[in-house]
C-alpha cells in the first residue's frame, strides 16, 4: 500500500512542481525531466510530456523554440502569467494543507 501512496502523493503535485521549477527559469524537457527524475516525482521522461501538454492547454505554460549548440532545436517551456498566478495559489494552500496533515496523521507526541 505505501507505493500506491506516495504515487497518488506525486500525481497530485508534480504538476506543481514542474511550474515550480518553471518559474525559476525556462527549461526544455530534457532538463525538466532529469530534475523531477533525480527527486523521485516522475519515472522517465515520457511521462513528462503529457504534463507539459495539460499545462500548456491550460494556458498555464508556453514553448518557443531555441537553437542549441550543442545539437538541434530545442523547445523550451516557460510560465504564462496564468501559470503564475496557479503556482502562487497553491503555495499559499500548500503549507497550511501538509500541516494539517501532519497534526491528523502524524505520531503521536504525548
Amino acid at each position: 500500500m505505501t507505493a500506491d501512496v506516495a504515487t497518488q502523493l506525486r500525481k497530485g503535485v508534480v504538476e506543481y512542481c514542474v511550474l515550480g521549477l518553471l518559474a525559476r527559469e525556462p527549461m526544455y524537457g530534457w532538463q525538466l525531466s532529469e530534475r523531477l527524475v533525480s527527486a523521485g516525482m516522475i519515472a522517465s521522461i515520457g511521462t513528462l510530456y503529457p504534463i507539459l501538454s495539460r499545462l500548456r492547454g491550460q494556458g498555464l505554460a508556453t514553448a518557443y523554440d531555441e537553437a542549441s549548440a550543442a545539437g538541434p532545436v530545442r523547445k523550451y517551456y516557460r510560465l504564462t502569467a496564468a501559470g503564475t498566478a496557479q503556482l502562487d495559489a497553491f503555495r499559499r494552500q500548500w503549507g497550511p494543507f501538509t500541516a494539517t496533515v501532519q497534526q491528523l496523521v502524524g505520531e503521536d507526541e504525548s
